[in-house]
């Protein structure tokens, strides 16, 4: 049984059961079965299907909102701009995806050969609460636009955004079983990616919940696509916009409460603006409005749960035992929910092993860097490489951001954000594989090479 607790007030919500061993095998059963017909469905079809879903998004998104501010507590706002985002989603796979499944021809010794792209059948998804909506569907778009079909196991907090995706899936005229929610809790996951009716995997989480997954679809050989934690830098150097970049700064580092993979968490200020860049970025943070999330002016809602607000509040005591120094913020705030207020810490030393990991609340770290090459050192001093931001005028030192940091994906002058024209990952331990744009659509497909 799952019981959602709504983080702003504490107040539970009504259970949702998790499936039995016979409905979770009346599902796996289902999935396969309509990969038989699916795979072979016409590019017209998956494309009207996917315009559909994307309609029923756009009308249903206040009431698809409104059901994550319950269940993850981010603010109403970004839960309605999350929704239309997926809508955006589905439209740009009905779109675009035609283009991307086109058959390529080579000329080789043997004669003409031709590259297809054909699909691989179920994906199991396990997804996390952060972005309940948009990670799913980062996932769900391509994934019927190949030809595959969908299996989600979503996150305890967020099972009521899980089934709600199923059905808006379903009223948009989506045949049954291509795309289902697996209401199970993580324990139940282990055994479920052995089965041969999967084909693949694909997670968004933690570093440790991407081993456990892994291990698990390499004893069986099966592909899987990992997205996992990040402690990105927001680098600012001497000709940036310092207005423009401090501005950025507290909306990277705030957004959902400071849990997102790709906030931006480290920043990174050359000494000669360093002063200049506090002044503004400090005065934002502080100006960071925390409250009820169903209000308009509210900056940022709770954190997910008290577990995880606990979490990063352990982190904190960590961070300041190794001589890191919390200017301001951080703290719990009073009342029922689970709110803490926006900070900054400072003098955190680099090597240090609380440094090293994902800060998943809204506390920035910030360090100064006396050049261009110490800047890209602090950048790269982290087990993560997942995004970064970069801030500066100077084409020679844009070029050395773009190639010399350690990331998968590096915005300059702007706030890093996923779309879903552009592919989307990481490197080291922030994971590996793509999602969205076309390297997303192919990850779980067969490139099949025809000869003759």
């Amino acid at each position: 049984m799952f019981t959602p607790i709504n983080p702003a007030t504490g107040e539970a919500g009504t259970p949702i059961p998790a499936l039995t061993d016979d409905a979770l095998e009346a599902r796996l059963a289902r999935a396969a079965e309509t990969f038989v017909r699916w795979r072979t469905s016409r590019l017209d079809e998956r494309t009207a299907l996917l315009a559909a879903i994307a309609d029923r998004f756009e009308r249903d998104k206040r009431r698809l909102a409104e059901i994550a501010v319950r269940e993850m507590g981010k603010t109403l706002k970004t839960a309605t701009a999350e929704v239309e985002k997926c809508a955006a989603a589905f439209r740009h796979y009905a779109q675009a995806g035609p283009s991307m499944l086109e058959s390529r021809r080579f000329e080789t010794p043997m004669g003409p050969a031709t590259a297809r792209w054909l699909p691989l059948g179920p994906v199991l998804a396990i997804m996390p609460w952060n972005f309940p909506y948009w990670q799913v569907v980062r996932f769900a778009a391509p994934t019927i636009m190949a030809g595959n079909v969908g299996l989600l196991k979503h996150a305890s907090l967020t099972q009521g955004v899980g089934a709600a995706i199923e059905e808006t899936i379903r009223a948009a005229g989506a045949p049954d079983g291509l795309f289902q929610n697996l209401a199970i809790p993580s324990s139940r996951v282990d055994a479920l990616i052995p089965d041969d009716r999967i084909a693949a995997v694909t997670l968004t989480g933690s570093e440790g919940a991407g081993i456990k997954v892994a291990e698990a679809a390499g004893r069986q050989l099966k592909k899987v696509v990992l997205e996992l934690g990040g402690s990105d830098p927001f680098i600012v150097m001497p000709s940036a916009d310092l207005d423009a970049a401090a501005k950025a700064a507290v909306a990277a580092r705030i957004q959902n409460t400071g849990q997102s993979c790709i906030c931006a968490k480290r920043m990174i200020v050359h000494t000669d603006v360093y002063d200049a860049f506090m002044e503004r970025f400090e005065a934002g943070m502080r100006a960071v409005r925390a409250g009820d999330p169903m209000a308009d002016e509210t900056d940022m809602g709770p954190l997910s749960s008290e577990e995880q607000r606990q979490t990063v509040l352990d982190q904190l005591a960590q961070i300041r035992e190794a001589g890191g120094r919390l200017l301001f913020g951080g703290e719990a705030l009073p009342g029922p929910g689970a709110f803490m207020s926006a900070g900054i810490l400072v003098d955190v030393p680099p090597a240090s092993a609380a440094a090293q990991e994902e800060l998943f609340g809204p506390i920035a770290m910030v360090f100064r860097a006396r050049d261009l090459d110490a800047a890209i050192a602090l950048a790269n001093n982290v087990p993560f490489g997942l995004g970064s931001s970069v801030w500066t005028n100077d084409p020679d030192e844009r070029e050395r951001f773009e190639r010399d940091i350690a990331a998968g994906m590096t915005a300059v002058n702007r706030m890093l954000s996923s779309t879903p024209e552009a592919p989307f990952g990481g490197i080291k331990k922030s994971g590996h594989g793509r999602e969205l744009g076309p390297y997303g659509l192919h990850e779980f497909m067969n490139l099949k090479t025809v000869f003759g």
